[in-house]
């Protein structure tokens, strides 16, 4: 019916109460509760009951001793240590024997005051005379003691009479209130007349937090992984009607198709990311970049960054839709369309097909009009109109224009080794310039030396040098540094043309805007025709020009030609050599950001429009985030690298850091000095100077919300639960969310600070998260709440700051003994990801996580002991000494597991010496061996 597989009984208890299930059951006109097929493996293959997973015959000896197996194995014998310890036995019967005793949601007024359950006992008749000699909880005896969880018995040993009920009270009470998710396992022992003693144990856990809240926020539904049935050919496509923007601009130069050759695609097939990695090696490139291998290099890594691109957008696939006429266009409601999952632009390519015609032909739909959820699609005229019942597979296509737009840019001739290449032979030109006289026209550069150094050095740079890398760490002025340089040089030089390029419109419409004095006469922004007009700041609107149709274009050559500077993204660069602007036309190229575009996207601007005498100026930072690359193999063999990084990698540069090639910014003006520490000693080598003013980095000082009243980072220790729902594979934490919202409430009501005075009250806070479900849960939240707080990854506040950061890792891990770190912290434990998040905060940052989990990561523990040793710590117990020098090459994660396995091994242990002579115990009968086996629906 659905043709899935591989789901455990589980999951397909899940998947049949899914709306994609109902529907097919409906439209076949069968019952929705259908039992599915059991399956057997396969040919030539066989199923691992541990990993509950088919492994090919020829694997199968791999897949025995792989990290993954293994783990399973230890999971699976923990399941079953549990498992025995938890039966009643020997006549002794104790409640609560299914899912052990779950205070569910205890309110923080609750908790403070304690609750309680009673665990009730009874005895047999039959059985010889038993007592209760021992209570303990497993945290306990692993030197892990909870106070949260008490118990009341009488004393000890305590009889238990024959048929009568015995009680003993557990009480869960919290004294500090502090939200998050509360776990711990009783171990009752008892010994009966002949002093042979056995235990039973019982789960206990709490959750501390507001009940309407988190039957808001839990799961919509169990995760069920999307299912990757076989992809629908796309064997026929009719092609669709584009929009008028589309013809927005003259182009003169036409774009080169680029298409992925298919020996490439062969290559992309292959399994292993290694397998690629060095075919590509040594059948492709067949070497390292290179002058002579420039070009074909990042041609390469372009087509196979757009193969995993066009794989990842399959994603948003929408299997069961519906198109609603309107006009001549077809309205589309797209899930995540608010959020740019998908992203799509007017002139979007979105295929569809009708649902049940998998063999049949596709219609191009150009995208015309984009709404807050809806999009507006022109097909051919020959689509015919569907009736209000058909459903329709739908595909978005890879908007390919960005990506021919580089490989233009690969394919110019242009090949200068002093601007791709440079050597110190490059640099005979070039002169210290620091006694060169300057009036500023930002008045703090000439109270910032490294801020004037980079623009002398810059005005009176010779025409063809090196490229000039202005090295600026987070809140250190670089786009200052950049907009001052450029005045500098157009005041100083009346012939001189400009191209400033940045790798977003945010950060172009920056530098457009604190330009925005030269007048529309001298400056020029260009959009590119998919921009939607209303997402332009208002006062930068003169500075474009706007087409008969609406729609973002540029004037004629001539005119275009009589602009001093030209700001654009560094892929809208192209505008420039597209529409014939010749060869050598900018004296001056800049990039401004630049750590965050790959080196093709920088090459779109050089390698079209420099010539022998253009100078380069690049501006960012490499320790911050660099591009957002989604294929391993791209990043393998170095897409992921910025052109500036590359740049810095160079004896050239190496050489004469901070000298007359590149100099390095070292002023911050963002951060408190305490928020800025960390970071500074672990990414700059402690260089960065605290300079922030005063009234604003000190705002909380004092304040009621810090643990040190002197120290403005806080981090908040919580164990919640990582969650995901539906067929959604993003993590969210709904213990962090709460605490999280708890945060944004206290700062709102805090008489002492005014925040968002100037603006809407969430406008000072920004509150930073890894993955996407916990962006949409903790939106979720705060609406109603307050308004104006942003509420994202780390990717959207790269460049920016505010008052107050909050960060929610997510990731939580109860199960040692499974834990995986790669896949666990990833994402979270990236070095520049971490940089960019703590550097956002002038004046406090509020760091919310599990610290058991984050201090697997050599660079979190490190943090972690430097907020804890300043007295910033709060929430549950630090579990490791923070004066113990952090281990950089890692290996806690081992340490952890191995803690899990022995603390197993331990209640194994302890659960067997107390089993009685002669008694079988723990073997589980043949009828439920296949409960979790693979299934599958007949084909």
């Amino acid at each position: 019916m659905c043709l899935v597989s591989g789901l455990t009984r589980g999951l397909w208890t899940a998947h049949i109460s899914s709306k994609e299930h109902r529907r097919r059951a409906a439209a076949q006109g069968v019952s929705v509760d259908v039992e599915p097929i059991e399956a057997g493996a396969p040919r030539h293959s066989r199923i691992c009951d541990p990993c509950n997973t088919v492994v090919f015959d020829n694997q199968w000896s791999n897949h025995l001793r792989g990290r993954v197996h293994a783990k399973s194995v230890r999971f699976q014998a923990y399941k079953a240590v549990y498992g025995e310890a938890a039966k009643d036995k020997h006549g002794v019967t104790i409640s609560h024997a299914e899912k052990g005793i779950n205070f569910d949601v205890v309110a923080s007024a609750d908790a403070l005051r304690g609750v309680q359950q009673s665990l009730v006992i009874r005895a047999t008749d039959r059985q010889p005379q038993v007592s209760i000699i021992d209570l303990k909880w497993s945290s306990s005896i692993s030197g892990k003691t909870s106070p949260s969880f008490t118990t009341t018995a009488g004393s000890m040993p305590l009889r238990l009479e024959s048929s009568a009920e015995t009680c003993i009270t557990v009480t869960f009470r919290q004294p500090a209130v502090l939200i998050g998710r509360y776990e711990d396992k009783l171990e009752i022992t008892f010994q009966d007349e002949s002093h042979g003693r056995f235990t039973i144990v019982r789960s206990v856990r709490a959750i501390v937090g507001n009940r309407e809240d988190y039957e808001a926020l839990k799961p919509s539904a169990p995760y069920v992984p999307r299912h990757k049935g076989p992809k629908r050919a796309e064997k026929r496509i009719v092609e669709g009607i584009p929009p008028p923007s589309l013809n927005a601009v003259e182009w003169v130069r036409k774009l080169p198709e680029a298409e992925i050759p298919k020996q490439l695609l062969s290559i992309l097939a292959m399994k292993s990311v290694d397998d690629i990695v060095n075919e590509l090696k040594h059948n492709v490139i067949r070497g390292d970049l290179s002058p002579e291998l420039y070009g074909l290099y990042f041609k390469t890594l372009l087509w196979v960054e757009e193969h995993r691109m066009g794989i990842d957008l399959q994603m948003f696939d929408i299997p069961n839709a519906s198109l609603t006429p309107k006009g001549s266009l077809f309205s589309l409601r797209v899930p995540g369309l608010a959020e740019k999952r998908p992203s799509v632009l007017i002139g979007d390519r979105i295929i569809v097909q009708r649902g049940e015609d998998q063999s049949g032909k596709w219609f191009e739909g150009h995208v015309h009009a984009v709404d807050q959820l809806e999009v507006h699609l022109r097909f051919h005229g020959s689509f015919p109109k569907p009736a209000p019942t058909q459903r329709f597979h739908v595909r978005f296509k890879l908007n390919r224009i960005p990506l021919r737009r580089q490989h233009q840019a690969m394919d110019t001739s242009f090949m200068s080794d002093r601007i791709l290449f440079p050597n110190e032979s490059h640099t005979g030109t070039v002169g210290d310039n620091d006694n060169v006289p300057i009036t500023p026209y930002n008045e703090l550069i000439a109270t910032n030396l490294p801020q004037s150094r980079a623009v002398r050095i810059g005005v009176d740079l010779p025409a063809g040098a090196p490229p000039l890398l202005i090295y600026g760490p987070a809140g250190t002025g670089k786009t200052s540094t950049i907009v001052e340089l450029i005045k500098q040089i157009l005041t100083k030089y009346p012939s001189a043309r400009i191209l400033a390029c940045a790798p977003s419109n945010s950060a172009a419409d920056l530098i457009a805007s604190r330009l925005s004095s030269l007048g529309t006469d001298q400056l020029f922004r260009f959009y590119a025709s998919s921009r939607f007009v209303r997402t332009v700041p208002v006062e930068l609107l003169p500075f474009t020009h706007i087409n008969a149709n609406g729609h973002f274009s540029h004037h004629s050559l001539e005119k275009m030609c009589t602009y001093r500077v030209l700001v654009t993204t560094c892929v809208s660069a192209s505008v420039a050599y597209g529409i014939g602007m010749p060869r050598g036309h900018f004296s001056h190229i800049f990039v401004d950001e630049a750590g965050h575009a790959t080196e093709p996207e920088a090459m779109v601007s050089i390698k079209t429009m420099a010539d022998s005498k253009t100078n380069i100026i690049l501006s960012g930072d490499p320790k911050q985030l660099g591009p957002i690359i989604r294929s391993p193999v791209a990043r393998r063999l170095g897409l992921d690298k910025s052109f500036i990084e590359r740049l810095l990698d160079l004896d050239i540069y190496q050489n004469l850091r901070d000298g007359l090639t590149v100099v390095k910014l070292l002023k911050n003006y963002r951060s408190h000095p305490a928020i800025l520490s960390y970071p500074n000693e672990r990414f700059y080598d402690g260089e960065l100077e605290p300079c922030g003013d005063p009234q604003v980095i000190n705002t909380f000082i004092g304040n009621p919300l810090l643990v040190s009243k002197t120290f403005p980072i806080v981090f908040h220790a919580m164990a919640g639960e990582d969650a995901r729902e539906a067929s959604s594979p993003s993590y969210f934490n709904v213990e962090e969310v709460l605490q999280v919202k708890a945060y944004v409430e206290a700062l709102l009501a805090d008489q002492t600070v005014e925040i968002g005075m100037f603006s809407s009250p969430g406008s000072d806070i920004g509150i930073i998260t890894p993955y996407h479900a916990q962006v949409q849960k903790i939106r979720k939240a705060l609406k109603g709440v307050v308004e104006g707080v942003t509420v994202g990854s780390v990717e959207e506040f790269q460049g920016q700051e505010r008052l107050v950061i909050i960060m929610s890792t997510v990731r939580s891990s109860q199960d040692l003994v499974e834990f995986d770190l790669r896949h666990t912290l990833g994402f979270v434990a990236n070095p520049r990801r971490f940089n960019v998040a703590v550097t956002r905060a002038k004046a406090l940052l509020i760091v919310v996580g599990d610290p058991t989990v984050l201090s697997l990561d050599p660079l979190w523990r490190g943090f972690l002991n430097y907020v804890y040793l300043n007295d910033g710590w709060k929430g549950v117990p630090i579990s490791w000494d923070p004066n113990e020098p952090v281990r950089e090459e890692g290996g806690y994660d081992a340490e952890l597991r191995a803690q899990g396995v022995s603390d197993i091994t331990a209640f194994a242990e302890r659960m067997q010496n107390l089993t009685l002579q002669g008694v079988a115990s723990g073997e589980v009968g043949d009828e439920d061996a296949n409960e979790d086996q693979p299934w599958v629906e007949p084909e």
